[in-house]
């Protein structure tokens, strides 16, 4: 049975571009694999714990030697590990926040890093590649080629470098001066977001073909 892991990140409930996007992009998905099952995660209302001294600990001993705190850190891990394991396709809601990624999901890409989970513990050979792992980005201004931000997004920069070593390859679709309707200063850049938001729906529906589509 083909499984999608759906995972939001942002903070701003109902007006969020990057949910609209993961929501659009699992519906799709849905239609494509109507026998489907979906794993839903929001890291932005229910973020996971960031790393600290007892999850490194606890990747450093056996899990017989490990402390209560140690155990449940442990727990979690294998837990998020598992959700990517069990999925066939997972969809990632990436808003750009203060130039880089929400804490959430970079707390989540570190729960990831687990030798003997999603790492060879001897080989180092990446044990979650395989997967289709699409990022649904947002961002509030511009920062493509030639404007004067360019360079300045670094969570879709980070991305890729921060799972490699699970062997999850991202693929981004963006949609980006998502601020542009609020913004009076950014009004004339209206159409451009507008072209932008169009440009990414369109690509979320190219993503599946139902089931049965063309025969």
């Amino acid at each position: 049975m083909a499984h999608l892991l759906h995972i939001d990140s942002s903070i701003q409930g109902e007006r969020s571009i990057s949910r609209k996007l993961t929501a659009r992009a699992a519906e799709a998905w849905k239609t494509a694999h109507p026998r489907g099952a979906v794993t839903y995660r929001d890291l932005g209302s229910d973020p996971v714990p960031h790393v600290d001294t007892a999850t490194a600990l606890a990747r450093m001993m056996p899990p017989e030697q490990h402390t209560p705190e140690q155990a449940q850190s442990w727990a979690l891990t294998e837990r998020l590990v598992n959700e990517v394991k069990a999925a066939d396709t997972i969809l990632l809601g990436l808003p750009l926040y203060n130039f880089g990624p929400p804490s959430s999901v970079k707390a989540w890409v570190d729960h990831l890093i687990a030798a003997g989970l999603s790492v060879d513990a001897e080989t180092r050979q990446p044990l979650l590649g395989g997967r289709e792992f699409i990022v649904l980005a947002s961002r509030g201004g511009g920062f493509g080629e030639g404007t004067p931000r360019e360079g300045w997004d670094h969570a879709e920069a980070w991305l890729p470098h921060g799972v490699a070593l699970t062997g999850l390859e991202p693929r981004f679709i963006t949609a980006e001066l998502t601020l542009a309707e609020t913004n009076p200063a950014m009004a004339e850049l209206i159409p451009l977001a507008k072209k932008s938001l169009a440009d990414a729906e369109r690509a979320i529906e190219a993503l599946w073909t139902p089931v049965g589509a063309g025969a």
